[in-house]
Protein backbone atom coordinates (compact mmCIF):
# COMPACT_ATOMS: atom_id res chain seq x y z
CA UNK A 1 0.00 0.00 0.00
CA UNK A 2 1.08 3.48 -0.67
CA UNK A 3 0.33 6.25 1.34
CA UNK A 4 0.24 10.12 -0.35
CA UNK A 5 0.51 13.07 2.18
CA UNK A 6 -0.08 16.21 0.58
CA UNK A 7 0.74 19.94 2.49
CA UNK A 8 2.33 23.41 2.38
CA UNK A 9 -1.51 24.87 1.00
CA UNK A 10 -2.67 27.92 2.64
CA UNK A 11 -4.45 31.37 1.86
CA UNK A 12 -2.74 33.59 -0.14
CA UNK A 13 -3.68 36.82 -2.05
CA UNK A 14 -3.96 37.01 -5.71
CA UNK A 15 0.01 37.13 -7.42
CA UNK A 16 1.63 35.42 -4.67
CA UNK A 17 2.97 31.78 -3.85
CA UNK A 18 3.08 28.90 -2.25
CA UNK A 19 5.01 25.36 -2.34
CA UNK A 20 2.89 22.42 -2.24
CA UNK A 21 4.70 19.26 -1.01
CA UNK A 22 3.54 15.46 -1.64
CA UNK A 23 5.21 12.88 0.54
CA UNK A 24 4.85 9.13 -0.22
CA UNK A 25 5.51 6.15 1.86
CA UNK A 26 4.37 2.78 1.96
CA UNK A 27 5.49 0.05 -0.94
CA UNK A 28 7.20 2.49 -3.43
CA UNK A 29 10.73 2.37 -4.47
CA UNK A 30 10.92 5.20 -6.06
CA UNK A 31 8.69 8.11 -7.62
CA UNK A 32 9.94 8.85 -11.27
CA UNK A 33 6.64 9.50 -12.45
CA UNK A 34 3.49 11.75 -10.71
CA UNK A 35 1.32 14.40 -11.11
CA UNK A 36 -0.90 16.67 -9.32
CA UNK A 37 -3.97 17.34 -9.51
CA UNK A 38 -6.85 19.60 -8.22
CA UNK A 39 -10.59 19.86 -7.30
CA UNK A 40 -12.04 23.49 -6.72
CA UNK A 41 -15.60 23.22 -5.54
CA UNK A 42 -18.47 22.14 -7.77
CA UNK A 43 -15.94 20.91 -10.05
CA UNK A 44 -14.34 17.72 -11.38
CA UNK A 45 -10.49 16.97 -10.59
CA UNK A 46 -8.62 18.32 -12.84
CA UNK A 47 -4.88 17.41 -14.01
CA UNK A 48 -2.40 19.73 -13.34
CA UNK A 49 0.98 18.96 -14.14
CA UNK A 50 3.12 15.66 -14.34
CA UNK A 51 6.98 14.99 -14.44
CA UNK A 52 7.85 11.37 -16.00
CA UNK A 53 10.83 9.61 -15.77
CA UNK A 54 12.02 12.30 -12.81
CA UNK A 55 12.23 15.06 -15.53
CA UNK A 56 10.29 15.39 -17.96
CA UNK A 57 7.50 17.82 -16.79
CA UNK A 58 4.26 18.92 -18.76
CA UNK A 59 1.90 21.30 -17.56
CA UNK A 60 -2.26 22.01 -17.96
CA UNK A 61 -2.13 25.68 -20.18
CA UNK A 62 -3.73 27.30 -17.27
CA UNK A 63 -0.50 26.95 -15.27
CA UNK A 64 2.34 26.56 -17.71
CA UNK A 65 4.39 29.37 -16.93
CA UNK A 66 3.90 29.74 -13.46
CA UNK A 67 3.81 26.68 -11.96
CA UNK A 68 7.03 24.16 -11.73
CA UNK A 69 6.46 20.91 -10.51
CA UNK A 70 10.23 19.09 -9.24
CA UNK A 71 10.77 15.52 -7.27
CA UNK A 72 13.15 14.43 -5.09
CA UNK A 73 13.70 10.91 -4.67
CA UNK A 74 15.66 10.35 -2.08
CA UNK A 75 12.91 11.72 0.33
CA UNK A 76 10.44 9.99 -2.04
CA UNK A 77 8.65 13.97 -2.13
CA UNK A 78 7.18 15.56 -5.21
CA UNK A 79 6.63 19.30 -5.15
CA UNK A 80 4.91 21.96 -6.74
CA UNK A 81 6.13 25.38 -6.95
CA UNK A 82 2.92 27.82 -7.61
CA UNK A 83 3.39 31.48 -8.61
CA UNK A 84 1.31 34.52 -9.62
CA UNK A 85 -1.61 32.24 -8.36
CA UNK A 86 -4.85 33.52 -9.02
CA UNK A 87 -8.29 33.17 -7.65
CA UNK A 88 -9.39 30.62 -10.17
CA UNK A 89 -6.15 28.44 -9.20
CA UNK A 90 -8.33 27.98 -5.15
CA UNK A 91 -8.93 24.13 -5.33
CA UNK A 92 -7.75 21.17 -3.08
CA UNK A 93 -4.77 20.03 -4.74
CA UNK A 94 -4.15 16.14 -4.57
CA UNK A 95 -0.74 14.36 -5.81
CA UNK A 96 -1.26 10.58 -7.77
CA UNK A 97 0.56 9.10 -10.21
CA UNK A 98 -0.41 9.72 -13.78
CA UNK A 99 -2.14 6.59 -14.17
CA UNK A 100 -3.86 7.20 -10.83
CA UNK A 101 -2.04 4.11 -9.30
CA UNK A 102 -2.17 4.59 -5.41
CA UNK A 103 -4.76 6.14 -3.41
CA UNK A 104 -5.89 9.26 -2.94
CA UNK A 105 -4.48 11.09 0.04
CA UNK A 106 -6.89 14.01 1.93
CA UNK A 107 -5.35 16.57 -0.51
CA UNK A 108 -3.98 20.41 0.79
CA UNK A 109 -6.21 22.87 0.86
CA UNK A 110 -5.32 25.96 -1.68
CA UNK A 111 -7.32 29.55 -1.50
CA UNK A 112 -6.18 32.55 -3.93
CA UNK A 113 -8.10 35.58 -2.14
CA UNK A 114 -8.01 38.99 -1.69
Amino acid sequence: QVHLVESGGGLVQPGGSLRLSCAASGNIVRINNMGWYRQAPGKQREWVASIVSGAVANYADSVKGRFTISLDNARKTLYLQMNGLKPEDTAVYYCNSPQLLYPWGQGTQVTVSS
